[in-house]
């Protein structure tokens, strides 16, 4: 199978040549002769079914109700684009897109711009599902710059029995329901999830908070080999903005592995550059967990605030029939509590990590506003491990009152004023992730390949001298401690 970073023009450069659009509306009719501004269709399904390789679908402002089924097999890509950014309303009582088919592959579809829930309660299971079909394979999907909130049954969005080369990109998710997720990648290979903002508010679309949903993000395989990997592997979850949990007390932010299967559940994947934000009350398992894993890096993350959690950073443990999760590395990130309150690094016992090197804890920065740094000697991974760690004040912002950008339609707009997704991804970055001056974070990495290319807002790092954490201020001010601009 082809990876996806050797398909850029398919995936990135766009359609070649000529580029034809076609529209649906609410007013549209699924006929033959139709697909213009002036005749519409009235479907997305009917328009992918006849729709040339390398067109754009736009779909005009309005609610669509009901299933939509997303397949074609187009070698260089098709866009479907909501023509106003978030106008077009997708809904339904069941799962709202479906992109698997049993009788053809589905490649090359790009669903961009589009605001897409559930209908309401007694809604069937899922908001989106990407997998392969039986004997058929769903790979090169793009999601981008979405609104994908409100599940009232299971995950906002799945991924999972066999998908590849799937990006999630410049989206915002809030609000699953019950013990599941955001997003659960599932027996995958070659997953992107990057620039997205996952938080809940509860409130904000008038529905009870029952504190019982599961962690944001979570990485594993749950059917063992039923389908062609055992394991999910090559997934990255990169410059992310993670927020405001209103969770149950047994998950977190981003978990790897989760269902006590005897193989390793994720390996050789990473998570870099986000920013996890410890904004509200209610207390997590820990923001990072890793359950059943192997080959795992956690780089350049900034985890920050007053985060009430039974361990700060992580909590790496077996369940069930995992074997010994082996090769964690924890490398470049910043653990900030500027309320002191941090009491526990991480949950580690000694039967669930095969074994801790000098490689696991490499110079990160750890803060408890001054107090003692927590130690336990019954856990692996503890602070004192870390012998090169940064131990002064990271000098960022308290983001005890981040506002949580819901998307409000009346006003067309999210919560804080902003546009667009980006725009208010953008915001909460610069707002609590950007060190002030003389912060012990800046220029403290140590040079290797523990530094990727660029920060949080894809903006490139030196590579000797780069910061700490998620954030490069030295990008954003033009001026490198290496000497270079």
């Amino acid at each position: 199978m082809a990876r996806w970073w050797i398909l850029p023009i398919l995936l990135f450069a766009g359609p070649i040549g000529a580029q034809q659009t076609f529209y649906v509306a609410t007013t549209g009719v699924d006929t033959p002769a139709g697909g213009t501004l002036a005749a519409p269709w009235a479907t997305i399904t009917y328009a992918l079914d006849r729709v040339p390789d390398q067109s754009t679908i736009l779909v005009r402002p309005g609610q669509y109700t009901g299933r939509i089924r997303i397949r074609g097999n187009f070698p260089v890509g098709v866009s479907v684009r909501s023509e106003l950014p978030y106008q077009a309303r997708l809904r339904a009582a069941e799962a709202v897109l479906t992109i698997y088919n049993d009788n053809a592959d589905i490649q090359g579809i790009t669903i961009e711009g589009f605001d897409i829930a559930h209908s309401g309660a007694g809604a069937a299971a899922l908001v989106v599902q990407i997998q392969d079909g039986f004997a058929t394979q769903t790979s090169r999907i793009t999601l981008r710059d979405n609104i994908l909130h409100d599940s009232f049954n299971n995950d906002i969005l799945k991924i999972n029995n066999g998908a590849s080369q799937i990006r999630v990109v410049g989206n915002l998710f809030y609000n699953q329901s019950g013990s599941d997720e955001h997003i659960d990648i599932n027996s995958v290979d070659d997953v992107i999830v990057e620039d997205n903002v996952f938080f809940n508010d509860f409130a904000a679309s008038g529905r009870p908070n029952a504190n019982d949903t599961s962690s944001y993000v979570v990485v594993k395989d749950s059917n063992g080999g039923d389908d062609e990997y055992l394991g999910a592997r090559n997934v990255v979850i990169r410059r992310n903005v993670f927020l405001n949990w209103q969770g149950s007390t047994g998950s977190g932010f981003l978990l790897f592995g989760e269902d006590g299967t005897a193989n390793f559940e994720v390996f050789d994947s990473r998570a870099e550059n986000n920013l996890l934000l410890g904004n509200a009350a209610n207390t997590m398992r820990s923001p990072l967990g890793v359950k059943g894993s192997r080959d795992l890096v956690f780089r350049h993350n900034t985890v920050l605030g007053n985060l009430p959690a039974n361990a700060y950073a992580t909590r790496i443990n077996r369940e069930g029939d995992n074997p010994p999760i082996e090769a964690i590395r924890f490398a470049h990130n910043a653990f900030a509590d500027g309320a002191g309150t941090m009491t526990d690094f991480s949950d580690t016992l000694p039967a669930d990590l095969s074994t801790v090197r000098p490689s696991t804890l490499v110079r990160n920065a750890y803060w408890n506003a001054g107090s003692a740094l927590p130690h336990d000697p019954g856990d692996m991974l503890n602070i004192s491990g870390d012998a090169t760690r940064v131990t002064a004040d990271p000098l960022l912002p308290d983001p005890a009152t981040v506002p949580t950008p819901w998307w409000n339609p009346a006003q067309n707009q999210f919560n804080g004023g902003h546009a667009r997704i980006r725009d208010a991804f953008v915001a909460l970055v610069e707002a609590y992730a950007r060190p002030a001056a003389g912060s012990a974070l800046i220029g403290a990495a140590t040079a290797g390949a523990d530094v990727p290319p660029d920060d949080i807002l894809g903006r490139p790092r030196p590579a000797n001298g780069a910061d700490l954490g998620c954030y490069e201020v030295q990008s954003a001010d033009g001026v490198f401690a290496n000497g270079f601009e």
